[in-house]
């Protein structure tokens, strides 16, 4: 089964992406991840985007579809995949027609307030990356690590600012993906406002593992 995540930051993609991803023995896979994978491993299309991120310019849609489409014929994508973060934009919708032509595109609701409270209280460990919510998952000892023990912090994109000025760069170039999915009949829509098990739950109930 191969699925595209849509929703705003802090809709719960990634969390509900990783359960998935195991669950369905298929890879996760975020922009970020190829982009980083192409620089590290030196592919070709790797030199070009750390040359573009090096001098402070943002990788093409041309050169972003490609990486896809090279992550794409990798043996982990046999029985699926899960895209989160790809496509942003129409354009990179369109191409991405295609490279895949059989895709699942999972919308998350989620109303702007419940993103603004889930983001706000996030905190991240600064030694092994782990997430926490002061009000729904909240560590147990206040500002330290469960898992390694590492100061607990409030990333700079995780304040209010932050936040409002991803929902807009989200709706401005993103949310129309939801009316071009919608109008070719690719489109289904989750509540993102439920927890992650109750999300999970949800989301097996849609789409049975066959």
């Amino acid at each position: 089964m191969n699925f595209i995540f849509l929703g705003p930051p802090g809709a719960g993609k990634g969390s509900l992406a990783v359960k998935v991803a195991n669950d369905y023995k298929i890879p996760h896979i975020s922009t970020g991840d190829i982009f980083r994978a192409a620089i590290k491993n030196q592919t070709e299309l790797g030199k070009k985007v750390k040359s573009i991120i090096d001098s402070g310019g943002l990788v093409s849609d041309d050169i972003t579809c490609a990486l896809v489409k090279e992550r794409l014929e990798q043996d982990d994508v046999k029985n699926g995949f899960i895209l989160d973060g790809f496509p942003r934009t129409i354009p990179q919708a369109e191409a991405f027609t295609n490279i895949c032509k059989d895709v699942t595109v999972v919308n998350f609701v989620i109303k702007d307030e419940i993103v603004i409270k889930r983001l706000s209280t996030r905190r991240v460990c600064r030694k092994c990356g782990e997430n926490y919510n002061v009000l729904t998952m909240p560590p147990k000892k206040e500002g330290i690590c469960d898992k390694c023990g590492g100061e607990l912090y409030q990333r700079d994109d995780d304040k209010q600012e932050s936040i409002l000025h991803r929902m807009d760069v989200y709706r401005e170039q993103t949310e129309p993906l939801i009316d071009f999915y919608r109008k070719r009949g690719e489109l289904t829509d989750i509540d993102g406002a439920t927890q992650t098990d109750q999300l999970l739950a949800d989301f097996k109930k849609k789409f049975p593992n066959k």
